[in-house]
C-alpha cells in the first residue's frame, strides 16, 4: 500500500509540472539549429541540459500557478481535474514542490554557463509579472507568453555560445505570437460562456478578432522566415536553406486548419498529436 501511495504521489507530482507542455521549451534547441551546431556532441549536450532545465522551471511555475489559480481552476470543465484543484497534492507540498524545482532548474542552468542561468532568471522575473499582473490583461498576456518563448530561444543560443541571430527573436517572437492568439481562440472555443469566469481577460476578446490577429502574425511569421532563408547566409552553398519554406508554410497552414477544424487551437495538443504537423516540423529542420 505504501509503495503504491508513493507510486501515486510521484504520478500527481509530475502531472503538476505538467510534461505535456515541456514540448514549448523545444524553443531551447533552435539556438542549435540556427547556429548550425547540430553535429557537435558538446553543444547538443548544453542544448540538452538547457532544455532539462527549463522543462523543470516551467514545471515549477505550472505548479505555483496552480496553487494560485485552485479556485478558478475548480471551475473549469477540464482543470478541476488538476492535482491541486482536485485535492491529490495539497497546497502545502504543490508549493515546496515548485520551490525545489526552481533551485534545481536554476543550478542546471548556471551549470551549463552564465548566460544560461541570466535567461533562466528573466524567465522566473517575467512569470513573477506575468502571473498577477499581464495575465489579466488582454494583448500584453499573449506578447508576455511570446517574450517567454523568445527567452527560451535566446537560452538555448546561449548554450551553444553563439552570437545571438535577429532573425532568431522575430522569427520565434511572431510564431509565438500567433501560437499564444490561437491559445485564447481554443479556450473561447472551449468554454463558451463560460470563459470569463475563468479568465477575465477573455471578455475582451472575440473569435473573430482572434482570427484577424492570427491572420497577421501567420502572414508575419512566413514573410520574417522566408527573409530569413534569403539574407542569413552570405555563402551560396547555404542556398538549400530555401528549400524548407514550403515545409515551414506547410507547417503553419496545417496548424490553422486544425485550430478551425477543432474550435480552437492548443498547441501542445496538436503538435504531439497530429502527424503531417510533426512531419513537417521534423521536414523543415533536416531542411537546415
Amino acid at each position: 500500500m505504501k509503495a503504491g501511495g508513493s507510486i501515486s504521489i510521484a504520478g500527481s507530482l509530475l502531472r503538476l509540472a505538467r510534461p505535456k507542455q515541456w514540448t514549448k521549451n523545444g524553443f531551447v534547441l533552435a539556438g542549435v539549429l540556427f547556429a548550425e551546431k547540430m553535429f557537435s556532441p558538446s553543444h547538443v549536450l548544453y542544448a540538452l541540459l538547457t532544455f532539462l532545465a527549463f522543462c523543470l522551471l516551467s514545471g515549477a511555475v505550472y505548479a505555483f500557478n496552480d496553487v494560485l489559480d485552485v479556485e478558478e481552476d475548480r471551475k473549469h470543465p477540464l482543470k478541476r481535474f488538476r492535482p491541486v484543484a482536485s485535492g491529490e497534492v495539497p497546497v502545502p507540498a504543490a508549493v515546496i514542490y515548485s520551490v525545489v524545482l526552481v533551485a534545481a532548474g536554476l543550478a542546471l542552468c548556471f551549470y551549463v554557463n552564465v548566460g544560461v542561468g541570466a535567461a533562466g532568471l528573466a524567465y522566473l522575473a517575467l512569470q513573477v509579472v506575468y502571473t498577477p499582473f499581464l495575465k489579466h490583461m488582454a494583448i500584453l498576456d499573449v506578447m508576455s507568453i511570446s517574450a517567454g518563448f523568445v527567452i527560451r530561444a535566446l537560452a538555448g543560443v546561449a548554450a551553444v555560445n553563439s552570437p545571438i541571430s535577429p532573425w532568431l527573436i522575430v522569427c520565434t517572437g511572431l510564431l509565438t505570437l500567433f501560437l499564444g492568439f490561437s491559445k485564447r481562440r481554443h479556450e473561447l472555443a472551449t468554454l463558451g460562456d463560460g470563459a470569463v469566469v475563468h479568465r477575465k481577460n477573455l471578455r475582451d476578446y472575440s473569435v473573430p478578432l482572434l482570427d484577424e490577429m492570427m491572420n497577421i502574425m501567420i502572414s508575419a511569421t512566413i514573410i520574417a522566415y522566408t527573409l530569413y532563408t534569403f539574407t542569413v547566409y552570405e555563402r551560396q552553398d547555404e542556398i538549400f536553406m530555401m528549400a524548407s519554406i514550403p515545409f515551414v508554410v506547410y507547417g503553419v497552414f496545417r496548424y490553422m486548419l486544425l485550430v478551425h477544424r477543432n474550435g480552437g487551437g492548443n498547441p501542445d495538443t496538436l503538435v504531439l498529436a497530429d502527424r503531417p504537423l510533426q512531419i513537417s516540423l521534423l521536414t523543415s529542420r533536416e531542411s537546415r
